[in-house]
């Protein structure tokens, strides 16, 4: 018996990345939105892990994590993921994304969009959301929708697996029924036609074909009607267990194809089904098909991720089955992840299958089980710093771009623009310091790994955030503060013009001027930073952002407790503080000042009041008036002084007058005729010296 196995076979780029993304990622509160791949075995090695399938966004709890598979979704998918918190891990396939792009575009315009498809399958049902659903699907040539496009302007996209041949013939019914433009954008994936292509030629040659993939996998059911046009004998099996070798025994030319969706190792399965059960004598052509495939198709690399199956254990370590490999290789005891290895042990495990890693693809190939858990976790990071999660490393060099750095297999870049806000201009400062991080680009190859990675981003998001915060917060507080209210704020700093005081978290504006009715020079003569105290809103200026505060106006002015300390006829104690031509102002207490008047202050005449006193001086006085609704008080020292001794003045008798000769008097000049200031009337509401009537009196005693 010949076989021969079609080159296209394995999985696509898109669902190795898909189902690689499914392996790696945490399954803690992980969904997938639908089966990863149209593959039972891999689907529920992916379930194994604890990854639930879900069949609708509803059912993924806010804040999950959510896998969307290589099909991809309509744009509502991502809203709603958004609005609900929902993380996504987004594995659509880049040619799916492409043609969703297109029709997104389309949606915009005026022509009437038409997708080539199966209108239930997933990625078709995905790219009618991305233009609100208004799409007509056509899945064949013959559809009775076709005449409905006559008077439209038309474009046509393709669902990727869709059939090449059954495309090309929509496309010409469409432009033999359309009477106006028709625009085409050939969107089935290369590797589909590639597929389908070789599945047509290798059933014109074979005497039987074997199809391999999963019942719902589209592409394959496209395979198998392009094998069943050239060949009469096709067998289909979803998996390599539910080969059966009787059915093609009598065949001497058998051709194997497989779906997008059908790994590898599902191929090579069969082959041994075939291989050890097939009573055909051509064993040496099995063997050759094979050893033609480890020589080509299925070579490993360093780095590769394989599942082996466990065959013997030995002292030295476990002998395992690679796919496409006839004989054992050893997993060296070194190399395998567990704790203490025994021997027994792992000869109870024979049969089960494990994952190893190829250290070394050469002759001898070398194998290692222990650096994948380490590879997976970083993987799983990587899948999470993909889907925008931030990461911290340590810079360790720079170059002419950047920084440069390293996370476990990865180099790590951050171009010098992308370090923070503002122009870096010496990189040096920066080796040896922790940069926060968000990734731009992960670039994976054999060659290469790495990451470049951006500070700046975290930054101004953090600033944009903060800013958002502090404007929510600044509506709410200027939406509850009124001018009247009595709010309780924290002294936060002290200036010369005032206090800033943190009411509710925003700062206020306490002046100087409205922290005393008395006036005060320093602002922490009355506040103490760090102190928290009561306030009035005296302004509310919502458009500069700005809110007045006092103090004072929640404190009693000093004259509203004076009638409570003081009455008249009591003696205070009190320091000068001001001198005028008619008095001097003496200050009781702070905010509270009376007048000793010129009169009051000695039983002496006084040309002027500083002939007796000085700023600064603490003296004694009686309250001889008190008016606090006025704010008035006048004070006497003189009355507290004793009163001066008076020469008596003896009427003078009638021969002491003949006695005495004459005096020589000076008259007394009237008051117009007197220089200014000789003579003053001293007197204030009713206190004072010499009065008219004595003045008269002294005149005619004269």
């Amino acid at each position: 018996m010949k076989v021969t196995v079609a080159k296209s076979s394995g999985f696509c780029s898109g669902v190795q990345r898909a189902v690689e993304t499914a392996m790696a990622v945490p399954p803690d509160n992980t969904y997938i939105l639908g089966e990863i791949i149209h593959n039972p075995v891999v689907t529920a090695k992916v379930e194994s892990r604890g990854i639930v399938t879900v069949r609708s966004v509803s059912e993924v709890p806010s804040g999950a994590t959510l896998i969307l598979r290589s099909h991809g979704v309509g744009r509502g998918v991502y809203e709603e993921c958004e609005a609900r918190k929902i993380r996504v891990i987004d594995c659509t396939c880049k040619f799916v994304s492409r043609i969703q792009h297109i029709v997104e575009q389309l949606s915009e315009t005026d022509k009437t969009i038409v997708i080539t498809g199966s209108a239930t399958h997933p990625e078709v049902i995905g790219l009618n959301g991305w233009c609100g659903g208004r799409a007509v699907v056509l899945d064949s040539p013959d559809s009775h929708e076709i005449a409905s496009l006559a008077d439209k302007d038309v474009a046509v996209v393709s669902q990727t697996t869709f059939s090449e041949e059954k495309f090309e013939k929509i496309i010409k019914n469409i432009e033999k029924v359309c009477k106006k433009t028709v625009e085409i954008f050939k969107t089935i994936c290369y590797t589909t036609k590639e597929r389908q292509r070789e599945a047509a030629e290798l059933s014109a040659e074979c005497d039987a074909m074997i199809v391999l993939g999963g019942e719902n996998s589209s592409n394959t059911r496209k395979l198998y009607d392009i094998c069943r046009e050239y060949c009469g004998n096709v067998f289909r099996f979803s998996c390599a267990d539910e080969f059966d070798s009787s059915k093609i025994k009598n065949f001497k030319n058998v051709g194997i194809v497989s779906g997008a969706s059908t790994p590898l190792a599902q191929t090579q399965e069969v082959l041994f089904k075939m291989d050890n059960n097939t009573e055909v004598k051509a064993t040496n052509e099995m063997e050759e098909v094979v050893a033609q495939m480890d020589n080509g198709q299925s070579k490993l690399k360093r780095g590769q991720l394989v599942t082996a199956i466990i065959s013997s254990a030995t002292d030295e370590g476990v002998a395992v089955l690679l796919p496409f490999f006839k004989k054992e290789i050893l997993l060296e005891k070194d190399e395998i992840d567990c704790e203490e290895y025994k021997q027994e042990d792992w000869a109870a495990k024979v049969g089960e299958e494990i994952e190893v890693m190829v250290v070394n693809a050469s002759n001898p190939v070398k194998l290692s089980q222990k650096i994948i858990a380490q590879l997976k976790e970083e993987e799983s990071k990587i899948a999470a710093i993909e889907a925008g999660e931030e990461f911290d490393v340590v810079c360790t060099g720079f170059n002419k771009g950047g920084l440069t750095s390293s996370m476990g297999t990865y180099s790590v870049f951050v171009p010098a623009k992308e370090i923070r806000m503002s122009y870096v201009k010496d990189l040096d400062k920066f080796v040896g310091k922790k940069l926060r991080l968000k990734a731009l680009e992960i670039k994976k190859s054999d060659r290469k790994k790495e990451i470049i990675a951006s500070q700046r981003v975290i930054l101004e998001e953090e600033r944009a955030a903060k800013e958002a915060a502090k404007a929510e917060k600044e509506a709410e507080f200027f939406a509850n503060v009124h001018v009247g209210d009595v709010v309780e704020g924290k002294v936060e700093r002290v200036t010369n013009f005032g206090a800033f005081v943190s009411v509710n978290g925003f700062d206020c504006l306490a002046h100087i001027s409205d922290l005393s009715w008395s006036g005060v020079k320093n602002v922490t003569d009355v506040l103490e930073i760090g102190k928290k105290y009561e306030f009035k809103v005296l302004k509310v200026d919502e458009a500069n952002k700005k809110v007045s505060i006092g103090y004072k106006q929640l404190q009693p002015q000093p004259w509203d407790l004076v009638a409570e300390k003081y009455a008249e006829g009591d003696v205070v104690h009190g320091k000068v503080v001001r001198i005028v031509p008619f008095g001097a102002f003496v200050e009781i207490e702070n905010g509270v000042d009376g007048l000793v008047h010129v009169s009051q202050i000695s039983h002496e005449w006084l040309e002027n009041p500083t002939s007796a006193l000085t700023i600064g001086e603490e003296i004694d006085a009686k309250i001889l008036v008190l008016d606090p609704a006025n704010k008035k008080m006048t004070l006497s020292i003189k009355a507290l002084l004793p009163e001066p001794e008076v020469t008596k003045v003896h009427q003078r008798r009638d021969d002491d007058n003949k006695s005495d000769k004459p005096r020589n008097r000076k008259p007394r000049q009237p008051r117009e005729n007197r220089e200014d200031g000789e003579f003053r009337e001293w007197t204030e509401g009713g206190v004072g010296g010499a009065s008219i009537a004595e003045m008269l009196q002294n005149k005619n005693d004269n």
